[in-house]
């Protein structure tokens, strides 16, 4: 299967919720959803389509807090970037670290220094914060945005 017919599959499967796509080349590809859609998406992409989650990262622009999901599809050298948009006053997704071990120290992460909310986690302890900073602060929000 090449990387145009994963993206024609994905597209043909899941009909609402995708927001846009920007396919950069043959090797990497762009999909932003709608945040509700990240759980399900992230299944099919690993039971259906067999990709490999990698990991995820994410920012803090006008749009709000963005987060990409790294995907693989190793055997073709394909990367899907799925991207959401959580809204700044309410910055919060469900968790993917019940489905994907991986994302368990990411999200972590990613609350500790966004304060974004990962719904469901399974352990959401403190990872790099604790006695580094005060409660409630998050170094990489800003406010100015």
């Amino acid at each position: 299967m090449t990387s145009k017919d994963l993206i024609n599959t994905i597209r043909n499967k899941i009909k609402k919720g995708i927001l846009d796509w920007n396919v950069k080349s043959d090797r990497r590809a762009f999909v932003s959803i709608c945040p509700e859609l990240i759980v399900p998406f992230a299944d099919y992409l690993f039971q259906e389509l067999k990709f490999r989650f990698i990991i995820a990262s994410a920012l803090q622009s006008k749009k709000g807090f963005e987060i990409y999901y790294h995907f693989s599809k190793d055997e073709i050298g394909f990367i899907l970037n799925v991207h959401v948009i959580l809204p700044e006053d309410k910055p919060e997704i469900e968790s993917l670290a019940n489905n994907f071990v991986a994302a368990n120290w990411i999200e972590r992460e990613m609350h500790e220094l966004f304060g974004i909310n990962f719904l469901n986690h399974p352990n959401p302890d403190k990872l790099i914060s604790e006695g580094n900073w005060a409660e409630g602060v998050y170094p990489y929000r800003n406010k100015e945005i």
